[in-house]
């Protein structure tokens, strides 16, 4: 007896309009807005908000680690209750937060605004999932390296915007312009964006969110903070030994946990687990072009290196960063369709060692730092476009949302480490100028080193990643095609489901398109139902599989359903939203 769990929406049907994708990569963007619109007036903190440096750190500190435990838990509850609702809620919180922060000078209130902010880091996983339920396989490619890399192409595109809007108007403006791009995507999103039907077994894991959360906070609270605090400070030993403590017992919890916020068996897996080790890598050579450039280029010439340029300037030489980004989604596309993810993985990592190697020797002039930007914006574009494709590839279709939310959050574990460690080379390598510490050149060149050292950990980790059997794939979906144009061949073929697809009333529907997808997120075949509703589907190979059903008039359902061998007769039942359907 086979049993299982069928989930409608009262949203439209999950087909992907023209307007999908662009929607989903703009709400993207505008997270990455909301990160990056204080980068302009960072060093201005201190007296902007009338405090210690050391304090007005925070008000990045918190953006951050809000984000870093906000991703997975939005990720798991978009997989539990709907990708788009949890999507839309992320981007409210976000534009609350902007609003708070806007209408304040006071650092506490900025802090907590900022932290409200931080929720919206979700969009990046949870709008990888929406194009995964929704989208055809040979769009989803470049679909996914663009929402991937929208996050490195709002950086680029609002970092000149930011300082233009810092230099000539109240620094507060930044935050209603974001606030602005916020509500914008919302209403777009509600507009283009349907909601998925896929949904997954179980409830929201509230201790082990909390128990995430805690681990989280004590791991990146020293990670950001160990350079005011000191390295070997009580304060910061003690808080990554707090971190280890609590992530080893949450780890403990999970695993016995019938329905985990994390599925770490799935996590441990070979695949899984050196994608996430990767991303770490890349988070790391991504921010550290960040913290270096802007400030070598508005450094006066009189240190004998810097080149003086203004805020706006300095923007916009590294904008290319991002715009490169964008427009590496259809290369990547394409490289992916032919080659696999992995291998494009290993080419972005070596575009990127080529740019940070590179640049140990550009930093003379404005314009070789608008190569190298280029050269890393090319590299970054095809590593983060690759990421996703290779976690989608490895965890069932009713995970993608959890999964993509760990693997950005180990981007943006990568990046905190990048920002509290090149931070801490500049400062101990800086030098008084005019009575003022500026960082040197020889600690730019020293992060540009560090940024290639973990590249090449990054590509080396890429490398240990099994290979895709890219002819075994065109086989299966060459296997799908023919059933489609042939649905009574398939009942001769492989044993696997058959049934009928019923109407509310009990009537059969003719004509509804029946898709079979496998545990990885594939296609694993398709067919359409005949006069009397009958549907076959043979199966590749044992294992859970999804059964998507769609027929015009009808709302859409997925089936979660489990292959043990012979037939398994599933009617797939159009109405009654979340009943349980015996077979």
């Amino acid at each position: 007896m086979l049993h299982m769990t069928h989930t409608t929406t009262d949203q439209p049907p999950a087909r992907a309009g023209a307007a999908v994708v662009p929607v989903l990569a703009f709400a993207g963007i505008t997270v990455a807005v909301m990160q990056t619109l204080l980068v302009p007036v960072v060093k201005d903190l201190p007296q902007l908000l009338h405090t210690a440096p050391s304090n007005a750190t925070w008000v990045l500190t918190s953006t951050l680690l809000s984000g870093a435990v906000a991703t997975p838990i939005m990720g798991r509850l978009g997989d539990l209750y709907g990708k788009r609702r949890m999507l839309v809620a992320s981007l409210a919180v976000m534009v609350v937060g902007a609003l708070v922060s806007a209408v304040t000078s006071d650092l506490l209130t900025m802090i907590a605004g900022r932290t409200l902010q931080g929720f919206a880091m979700g969009a990046i996983p949870l709008g990888i999932g929406l194009m995964r339920d929704m989208l055809p396989r040979e769009r989803l490619g470049s679909a996914m390296a663009l929402m991937s890399s929208s996050i490195g192409v709002g950086g680029g595109l609002a970092l000149p915007a930011a300082a233009l809007v810092a230099q000539h108007t109240d620094w507060h403006a930044l935050f209603y312009g974001a606030a602005g791009l916020g509500a914008l995507a919302i209403v777009l999103t509600l507009l283009a964006v349907p909601e998925s039907p896929v949904r997954a077994a179980g409830s929201f894991d509230l201790l082990g969110a909390l128990g995430l959360s805690t681990g989280l906070v004590l791991l990146l609270l020293p990670i950001t903070k160990g350079s005011d605090w000191g390295w070997s400070s009580g304060t910061t030993l003690g808080l990554f030994a707090g971190a280890v403590v609590v992530l080893l017992l949450w780890g403990v919890l999970e695993l016995r946990t019938a329905a985990p916020l994390v599925d770490l068996r799935t996590t441990a897996r070979r695949e899984v687990l050196l994608t996430n080790l990767a991303s770490i890598m890349v988070g790391v050579s991504f921010y550290v072009v960040s913290l270096v450039l802007p400030q070598l280029l508005q450094l006066p010439t009189a240190t004998g290196y810097g080149l003086g340029r203004s805020m706006v300037t300095a923007g916009l030489c590294v904008a290319p960063l991002g715009l490169t980004m964008m427009f590496t989604a259809p290369v990547y596309a394409r490289l992916s369709t032919r080659y696999g993810p992995r291998t494009t993985l290993v080419i972005g990592l070596l575009v990127i060692g080529l740019g940070y190697g590179g640049g140990l020797g550009l930093m003379s002039a404005a314009w070789q730092t608008v190569v190298i930007s280029v050269v890393l914006g090319a590299g970054i574009g095809l590593a983060y476009s690759s990421l996703p494709a290779l976690i989608v590839g490895a965890v069932p279709a009713s995970e993608t949302g959890a999964a993509n939310g760990l693997n950005t959050l180990m981007r943006s574990i990568g990046t905190s480490v990048s920002s509290a460690v090149i931070g801490m080379v500049l400062a101990d390598t800086a030098a008084p100028v005019g009575g003022v510490m500026v960082p040197t050149l020889h600690g730019f060149r020293v992060s540009f080193l560090i940024a290639t050292a973990a590249v090449a950990l990054g590509l080396l980790t890429a490398l240990c990643l099994p290979r895709q059997s890219r002819p075994a794939q065109r086989t299966r979906l060459r296997a799908g095609s023919e059933q489609d144009a042939h649905p009574a061949r398939a009942t001769e073929a492989l044993r696997g489901f058959r049934g009928r697809v019923l109407a509310a009333d009990g009537t059969p529907v003719a004509r509804a398109r029946v898709t079979l997808i496998d545990r990885r997120g594939r296609r694993a075949g398709a067919t359409v139902s005949a006069d009397d509703g009958s549907y076959t589907l043979p199966v590749p190979a044992e294992g859970p599989y999804v059964l998507a059903a769609r027929a015009a008039g009808h709302g859409p359902l997925a089936h979660a359903a489990t292959h043990t061998g012979g037939d398994h007769v599933v009617d797939l039942d159009l109405s009654l939203p979340g009943e349980t359907v015996p077979a």
